[in-house]
């Protein structure tokens, strides 16, 4: 049990985020149709948020955060969510992943020089995924070999958030040619993307998303310095990732959970709107059945965002309940973001109205920070470990 987490002062939080919700109704959401025609925030928005903190939201107050615990930083993610996606793709890589991999294994000189720049904003990305590796640490193809005053890295990053705008990315990259236990042939590296040898392929088209950018990173004998390796050691980086993607986990759960609340709302407003047969359709019980079926779904997965998000600030591993409550309202933000096409009917088949738009969005909430099926064999592993030790 580790020591639990305050956070930021109550009271200054709810009104942090009363300022949010009216911030993501009145900016964020009038903003949406002209990021998916450019397909990019613009960066006077990018710079609102610098303004308003977002990008050190659990960084601790010394290095320029707003020092909020994970139930604070869970609220604010749902939040910023009910607008579209790519707002919480670019603060969250900062917090959740590169943050909280730094603060849980980098040296005290790392954490000075990199938690107040990310803070302040640079933008950060986090390089886990290569082109045969995914889930599978085992299969990662990233080198990482020594040299007299450094490490030299050669691979190729892929489906990177952030990539083309990161200014500093977490490599992971293999420091052993066999397979270690517990993945310990696998370290972390903080790698400037402006150092030689670092490129960024072409910005890849997604299915939904519009304006979070991803893209391949290639590295190809890119040289960086002794202190470019997370926490001074080799084999400590995949457990620092692992522990960041618990964050991760988090926030994307918060985010669908978040999303499934717009597209609730949106569905709720076009069923009063929508006459057939002389009468609203929300007069119609099968219509009352998906929108009261999809007000339940949110309900739990609000429920299991509270509770793990407590646990996690008293000092509990969660990193079951962390992949149990991503599985589940991810699943959930499918089953409302379909519901939601089903009220609008026809209309929620054509881009000009949004529910098109929340169908394709949701999807990948689904396989990213862990596809549901990756997860569910990690939940059971774990019960079934706990079992065999109790027995």
């Amino acid at each position: 049990m580790t020591t639990s987490h305050p956070g930021m002062d109550a009271e200054t939080f709810e009104q942090f985020l009363e300022q949010l919700n009216r911030y993501v109704r009145e900016r964020l959401i009038p903003a949406e149709r002209e990021i998916i025609e450019n397909d990019e925030i613009p960066e006077e928005i990018v710079q609102e948020m610098r303004d308003m903190g977002l990008f050190g939201l659990t960084m601790p107050e010394e290095f320029g955060g707003a020092g909020m615990n994970v139930s604070q930083y869970a609220r604010t993610i749902h939040a910023i969510s009910y607008a579209m996606p790519a707002f919480r793709s670019i603060v969250s890589i900062n917090i959740g992943m590169f943050c909280s991999a730094l603060k849980n294994g980098g040296t005290a000189a790392q954490k000075a020089e990199w938690l107040p720049r990310v803070a302040a904003g640079e933008i950060a990305a986090f390089g886990l995924t290569e082109p045969g590796a995914g889930s599978d640490s085992a299969g990662m193809q990233t080198t990482a070999v020594k040299t007299d005053d450094g490490w030299v890295l050669n691979g190729t990053k892929r489906y990177i958030t952030n990539a083309p705008y990161a200014k500093v990315a977490l490599i992971m990259a293999r420091t052993s040619k066999e397979n270690l236990p517990k993945n310990a042939h696998v370290s972390a590296f903080i790698v400037l993307m402006d150092t030689p040898g670092v490129s960024v392929g072409k910005s890849d088209k997604k299915m939904g998303q519009a304006g979070s950018t991803i893209a391949d990173i290639i590295l190809e004998d890119v040289h960086v310095p002794d202190d470019a390796l997370l926490g001074g050691e080799t084999g400590k980086g995949f457990v620092y990732a692992m522990k960041s993607l618990d964050n991760g986990r988090i926030s994307v759960g918060s985010a669908a959970t978040g999303y499934a609340r717009r597209a609730l709302d949106s569905a709720v407003r076009y069923a009063t709107e929508r006459k057939a047969f002389g009468e609203p359709i929300a007069n119609f019980q099968l219509i009352q059945q998906m929108l009261a079926q999809s007000e339940i779904d949110i309900y739990a997965a609000e429920c299991m965002l509270e509770d793990v998000t407590r646990r996690a600030d008293a000092g509990e591993n969660v990193l079951r309940k962390a992949a149990a409550f991503k599985v589940f309202a991810s699943e959930m933000c499918g089953r409302v973001v379909d519901a939601c096409v089903q009220v609008y009917g026809g209309a929620g088949y054509l881009a000009e109205y949004d529910a098109e738009r929340f169908f394709r969005d949701a999807r990948i909430y689904r396989i990213y920070e862990g596809t549901t099926q990756i997860l569910q064999l990690q939940i059971a592993k774990h019960m079934l470990r706990e079992f065999h030790a109790n027995a």
